[in-house]
């Protein structure tokens, strides 16, 4: 049996050690790739989710006398007019929603989340916004949005309330 030289053998443990490293490295990637997939999925299903229940919030903007059929939902509530305003500014939450769960499962970048940011600091600025976001009726949105949302508009308020000229 011939000798082998040294230099063969350290080429057979760098090409075993480099297999290994990269077979190494794929399995990363693929474990990065499956977390992705993963965290779209999540999105996806919550996005469903908030496109459904605007569903309902859109069928009693259409037709006010739907609301009430929940009691709760119209308390405090005369009008079509302010149902029809009450639901409408819900869509607009729940679409608002739908933003900023994407982009803390960063799915969206954070200028476009800014710009929704942007837009919803002039919506709230809007009487009827601010009387469905103050209103104790069940609104189901994920809790840390409901936080998120109350303090951006508590922020609003009080600018406009010390800008304004006494």
């Amino acid at each position: 049996m011939p000798a082998t030289s040294p230099d063969y053998e350290l080429l057979k443990v760098l090409l075993q050690g480099l297999t290994v490293l990269v077979f190494a490295a794929g399995l990363f990637y693929t474990g990065l790739q499956f977390r992705h997939w993963r965290r779209a999925a999540y999105v996806s299903n919550f996005t469903k989710l908030v496109e459904l229940q605007m569903q309902l919030r859109r069928m009693r903007v259409d037709d006010p006398s739907l609301a009430r059929i929940y009691k709760h939902d119209v308390v405090d509530l005369q009008s079509d007019t302010e149902i029809r305003e009450h639901f409408f500014n819900l869509m607009q939450l729940s679409v608002f929603e739908i933003v900023w769960f994407s982009h803390r499962m960063r799915q969206l970048p954070e200028d476009y989340f800014q710009s929704w940011v942007d837009r919803m600091k002039i919506l709230e600025q809007e009487e009827s916004f601010q009387k469905m976001i103050d209103d104790r009726k069940m609104k189901i949105l994920h809790d840390e949005f409901q936080t998120y949302v109350r303090d951006m508009t508590a922020r609003e308020v009080a600018k406009l309330k010390h800008s304004k000229p006494r």
